[in-house]
């Protein structure tokens, strides 16, 4: 259960589209939550209410230094939400190729649905 209720927070964090994108920018280098918020047209307590749903989604920690707060993305935990992804497209790929083949069997002789008649 606690592993479940983990992967739903870090799918509700990433179901929005500025947490990605902050998420994208963290990645990339630490950025102070000041320096977030110039880039989004939201205040500053929007921002810092997205850093912290990555923040309990574990994929983004924050640092105090002097007066600011450093963000920065938890490489392992994007690392483990990229493996959480991959498992779920596999089960998905899994389905859609057993229903493709379900499909494309050939008609059973005294299957009458679809039929004329």
């Amino acid at each position: 259960m606690v592993e479940e209720e983990a992967v739903d927070r870090l799918f509700h964090a990433l179901a929005d589209a500025t947490r990605r994108d902050i998420l994208r920018r963290s990645v990339a280098g630490e950025l102070s939550v000041s320096q977030l918020a110039e880039a989004y047209p939201m205040s500053f307590a929007a921002v810092q209410k997205h850093v912290a749903v990555l923040e309990r989604a574990g994929l983004v920690g924050k640092e105090r230094r002097g007066r600011e707060q450093l963000v920065r993305a938890d490489r392992e935990a994007v690392r483990r939400a990229r493996e959480a992804l991959d498992r779920l497209e596999e089960l998905w790929r899994g389905r859609v190729d057993r229903m493709s083949a379900l499909l494309a069997e050939e008609p059973h002789e005294n299957d009458t649905r679809g039929r004329d008649g």
